[in-house]
C-alpha cells in the first residue's frame, strides 16, 4: 500500500542505524492463547469475495457492513465514523472509519489498525494494460483485518490487562497514480489523517498504536521502519521481541527497512499516538512485494504462514499487557 515508497526500503535509514538489535528483557512467558491463520485465511476471502472495496462501490459499503458485524459478533462495541473527505481528483466520498472497541470501558488502552479499502487502480502491474484496472487488495488492505477480526475472535480468552481499539482506517489507497496528484503524500491515507484529528472519542489517547499493512504476503519480512523507530523505537523493541518469544523471529528480522508514508504517520505526527508500521520489506523490486498494487493480489496469493507470524506475535505483544 505504501503509496509513495518515500525511499525505497532496500535503503537503510541513517537515522536508526544499520546494527539495532532488541531490547534486554528478562525472558517473557510464552502466549498460551493461539492464533488461527485458519480463520484470518477465511476473513481474508470474506472480504474480497465482495469484490474490489473501491471507495463509494457497492461491494465496498457491503464489506463494511460484514467487518463491523463481525466485530459485533465477537461482543465487541462498534463505533463508525462517517465524514466527507475530498480526494487529489476532486471527487468527494464518505470516509467510514470502523472502531471496534475491546473493554471500552477502561481508559487504558491500545490501538491495532489497518485500512480496509482497494487501491482502484493496478498502476505497478507489470502489464500496462492493466493500469486502470482495480486492486482486489486481498494482501494490501484485507489481510491487516483479517489478522484484526481473528485477534478480536480471541480477546476475551486473551484477556490482556488493556482495552483494545481495533481500528478500521478507509480511503488510505486512494493516492495519485504517479505523475498526478499533489505529490507530496497528501493525497493518501485520508481516513487515518481525518481520525488522528478528530478520534472518535473526545479527549482520546491510548498507550500505543501498531498498524498492520500488507501482512499476509509469501516471504515477506518486517524489517524496522523509519517514522516507527524516530516515534516509537521502545514499541518496535517490545514487538520484535514478542515476534521472537513467538517463534516468527524469522519474519521480523532486526535490520532497518525504509521510511514509509502509510496510516501510522498522521497517528504519531497529529494523534500523538506512538504508532509502529508492520510493513514488508523484500529484498527486491517491487519493495513491498510481487503483488504490490497489481492484478495479482488476491486471495491466492496469500500465505497463511505470514498471517500466523504476525497474528500470533501480535497476541504475545498484547498477552504481556
Amino acid at each position: 500500500m505504501r503509496h509513495l515508497l518515500l525511499a525505497a526500503c532496500l535503503a537503510l535509514f541513517t537515522a536508526c542505524g544499520s546494527n539495532k538489535t532488541t531490547s534486554d528483557t528478562p525472558a517473557t512467558d510464552t502466549c498460551r492463547v493461539a492464533f488461527s491463520a485458519d480463520s484470518a485465511f477465511a476473513y481474508v476471502k470474506a472480504q474480497c469475495d465482495f469484490g474490489p472495496r473501491l471507495p463509494g462501490s457497492t461491494a465496498h459499503q457491503r464489506c463494511g457492513d460484514y467487518i463491523a458485524q463481525q466485530f459485533k459478533a465477537f461482543g465487541l462495541t462498534v463505533t463508525e465514523q462517517t465524514a466527507p473527505l475530498a480526494a487529489w481528483d476532486g471527487k468527494t466520498f464518505t470516509c467510514r472509519n470502523i472502531i471496534a472497541s475491546y473493554r471500552p470501558e477502561m481508559t487504558d488502552r491500545v490501538i491495532i489498525c489497518a485500512h480496509w479499502d482497494s487501491r482502484p487502480w493496478a498502476d505497478a502491474d507489470p502489464d500496462a494494460t492493466k493500469h486502470d484496472l482495480p486492486v482486489m487488495a486481498a494482501n494490501d488492505g484485507a489481510s491487516g483485518v483479517a489478522v484484526m477480526l481473528e485477534i478480536a475472535r480471541l480477546a476475551a480468552t486473551l484477556n490482556p490487562a488493556v482495552g483494545i481499539d481495533f481500528i478500521c482506517f478507509d480511503l488510505e489507497d486512494y493516492g495519485a497514480p504517479e505523475g498526478k496528484g499533489p505529490g507530496d503524500g497528501s493525497d493518501w491515507c485520508m481516513g487515518s489523517t481525518y481520525w488522528s484529528g478528530t478520534p472518535h472519542k473526545a479527549d482520546y489517547n491510548a498507550r500505543y498504536g501498531v498498524l498492520l499493512d500488507m501482512v499476509g504476503g509469501r516471504d515477506a519480512r518486517f524489517k524496522y521502519e523509519g517514522y516507527s523507530m524516530k516515534y516509537a523505537s521502545d514499541i518496535v523493541a517490545r514487538l520484535w521481541d514478542a515476534a521472537r518469544t513467538a517463534g516468527a523471529a524469522d519474519y521480523f528480522p532486526t535490520t532497518d527497512g525504509g521510511w514509509i508514508t502509510d496510516d501510522h504517520v498522521p497517528m504519531n505526527e497529529i494523534a500523538r499516538i506512538p504508532t509502529v508500521d508492520v510493513i514488508p520489506c523484500y529484498d527486491s523490486e517491487p519493495a513491498f512485494g510481487p503483488t504490490w498494487h497489481t492484478t495479482h493480489d488476491t486471495v491466492e496469493a496469500i500465505d497463511p504462514a505470514t498471517l500466523q507470524a504476525v497474528g500470533q506475535t501480535l497476541l504475545q505483544l498484547l498477552s504481556q499487557e
